[in-house]
């Protein structure tokens, strides 16, 4: 009888070693999960600029952190050197190849904000583009551009969170040094994350810049998690 319930015992000691063993590794794996997940970093994807200076110029544009760009046209070697004319077309200086912007993505570490923004239908998304983006300074080509990249994301869900990050956060995420400098320059980054229902937000307000001199124009947008 003794040697049975010893048994038991022991049976019972290793299902208790088995349990502890498995819920430590199961625990193990979600810390490990959520470290990467948190940890996988947030791109700027499709920010392009364009040029408009009052005459043919010379001009050399840089970016604040080279080593965060995972994908630039043309290749960004230490800055791009280009003619810029006042309808917008860029001569890249290198190749002598004819440019209406230039073009990069980069790893983003900028602080995301949700606490204000807009939340929009995804059907609605054009309409939304349309008179937010006139608001934030971009042309009609401008804005077109930047609707029909975004438009497939944004439709595809039946919400968006949207908000259009402020020049100093832009700034700070990737510096922007543009010779002679503009005396206009217009950033909008766009940060959005699909929502399967309505949710209640702080309405953003939206500034509107004065488009005067040599102008420059950069748009791109952040895909939230």
């Amino acid at each position: 009888m003794n040697d049975e319930i010893k048994k038991e015992k022991r049976k019972a000691r290793i299902m208790i070693a088995i349990t502890l063993i498995i819920t430590i590794s199961v625990i193990s794996f979600l810390i490990i999960l959520i470290y990467e997940y948190n940890s996988m970093s947030i791109y700027t994807a499709k920010p392009i600029i364009y040029l408009y200076p009052e005459e043919e110029t010379e001009v050399t544009v840089t970016l604040g952190y080279p080593e965060k760009i995972t994908t630039s046209y043309p290749k960004y070697e230490n800055g791009w050197k280009i003619t810029a004319k006042p309808d917008g077309t860029l001569i890249y200086n290198e190749t002598g190849r004819e440019l209406y912007s230039l073009y990069w993505e980069g790893e983003n570490n900028i602080d995301i904000d949700i606490k204000e923004g807009f939340v929009v239908k995804g059907e609605e998304s054009a309409k939304f583009l349309e008179e937010k983006l006139a608001i934030l300074g971009l042309n009609e080509r401008e804005a077109e551009e930047f609707i029909v990249y975004w438009l497939p994301q944004l439709e595809a869900n039946k919400y968006n969170f949207i908000r259009f990050e402020t020049i100093d956060k832009i700034n700070k995420d990737m510096p922007l040094e543009i010779n002679p400098k503009p005396d206009t320059l217009i950033r909008v980054w766009m940060e959005f994350k699909g929502l399967d229902k309505y949710e209640e937000v702080k309405e953003q307000q939206l500034q509107t810049p004065e488009r005067k001199g040599f102008v420059a124009v950069e748009w791109g947008g952040i895909k939230l998690k």
